[in-house]
């Protein structure tokens, strides 16, 4: 009965606007009263600030810092104008471009929503212009940002590995492939989209001005290469990848193409001071549940329920996969893995499912969860950042929902796709 309660208080903090923080943060206090009132005001606090602790988390901050960096200045513009020039040529390129670029960006930048942001400023009149509707080119801007929490480095992914203890190494690897995978997927219905409403390409530029593009834009292209090739090739970690990218930003930024000044500087670095707090506030509370749900044996609990109604490995990704589609529906990415990963994953690991694989399932749920109405984080900043209504977005959006399902379908029934790069490079 008193779990019921302390449900009903987080439904209802939810359902009336409080802030994520309160919405797990109450509950779990609540919980702590009624069930474990023996345990110590000072465990609470430790398992609050130890929880995040972490020297991978400091990846965090550096790649929204350097996101933020790319997306004011020049380095964002420049990855895609080369996109442009290699793509622009392709049947429906605006559409190609929008997909590509967005994978450039995410390539440097780990977030979605700073993908749309970006992204939305600098494409969506050339769509239009291009010839795709209104309602299309809002759904792709949404839809195609998800590629940025799966290609290195995804902050999605640094949590993940984060709650499960997972090398953030071989999940960069696996997140990838199933990017390619999601974007490929996109590739295909644009294409597809542009055949039915008759969209022309531009013209196909010459060898000479595409490698022109390409050396005009090579500190922007310095940047994915040193992220993803200082970690693959063992000499950088992760975190220090990102550290390292923040420094390249700023000397691009501010020296090399001189789209930075100090007054912008600051306020990027008070911005990007702010979206840090925010996550990290949300992971310190999470580490507190992550705490009481294995006081509680929840993961041996729904062990032992699958093994009661003899369900198998596809039923338990079943079960996951709705999970995490509801829940993407009405909170945030963040607090969708701190309260789901603690429980699933051990019992995800009792069916033999390799952590790289679960990572790539949740994550791609999380993405899902991202363009879902009716809180899909990107969806309100497509709507901030373009001035375009919520509404208008969600009927572009629906298409795009239905291509993700499908992917998502693939890679939680086919594990190779996951793993077929992290075991190339890492053995």
């Amino acid at each position: 009965m008193m779990l019921a309660l302390i449900l009903l208080l987080a439904v209802a903090l939810l359902a009336l606007g409080f802030e994520m923080l309160l919405v797990l943060g109450l509950p779990a206090l609540a919980y702590k009263q009624a069930f474990w009132p023996q345990l110590p005001d000072a465990a609470v606090v430790q398992k609050i600030v130890g929880g995040i602790d972490h020297s991978t988390l400091l990846a965090i901050p550096f790649f929204i810092f350097a996101a933020n960096l790319m997306g004011s200045g020049q380095i964002a513009r420049q990855l895609i104008g080369v996109v442009k020039a290699l793509l622009g040529h392709t049947r429906g390129g605006m559409g190609h471009v929008v997909v590509g670029g967005s994978m450039a960006f995410g390539s440097v930048s780990g977030s979605a929503p700073a993908t749309v942001a970006a992204m939305g400023r600098m494409v969506y009149p050339e769509m239009r212009r291009a010839g795709f509707s209104e309602k299309f080119s809002l759904g792709l801007l949404v839809a195609s940002a998800e590629t940025a929490l799966l290609i290195p480095p995804s902050i999605t992914l640094i949590v993940y590995g984060w709650i499960t203890g997972t090398s953030i190494s071989q999940l960069f690897a696996g997140g990838l492939a199933v990017g390619v995978v999601l974007a490929a997927a996109f590739a295909i219905f644009v294409h597809i989209q542009a055949l039915r409403s008759g969209v022309t390409a531009d013209p196909r530029l010459p060898w000479g001005a595409r490698f022109h593009a390409i050396w005009r834009a090579k500190w922007a292209l310095g940047m994915p290469v040193i992220i993803l090739g200082g970690i693959y090739s063992g000499v950088i970690t992760p975190t220090e990848a990102a550290a390292v990218s923040v420094v390249y930003a700023i000397l691009v930024e501010m020296v090399v193409l001189r789209s930075l000044d100090l007054k912008g500087l600051v306020q990027i670095t008070e911005e990007s001071a702010i979206n840090t707090a925010i996550i990290f506030v949300l992971l310190a509370v999470g580490g507190l549940i992550s705490f009481f749900v294995t006081l509680a044996q929840i993961p041996a609990g729904i062990i032992s329920m699958m093994e009661t109604a003899e369900a198998g490995r596809i039923t338990f990704l079943i079960v996951v996969n709705l999970c995490f589609f509801v829940a993407g529906m009405f909170i945030d990415p963040n607090s969708t893995l701190l309260i789901l990963v603690p429980p699933l994953f051990p019992v995800a690991q009792s069916f033999g499912i390799d952590p790289v694989h679960f990572g790539m399932i949740a994550t791609l749920n999380v993405c899902l969860g991202m363009i879902t109405p009716p809180f899909g984080l990107d969806i309100f900043v497509a709507s901030s950042t373009l001035d375009k209504p919520v509404t208008e977005i969600i009927k572009g959006v629906w298409p795009f929902v239905v291509v993700n399902l499908i992917v998502l379908l693939i890679i939680t029934y086919i594990p190779q796709i996951s793993l077929f790069v992290p075991r190339l490079i890492f053995g």
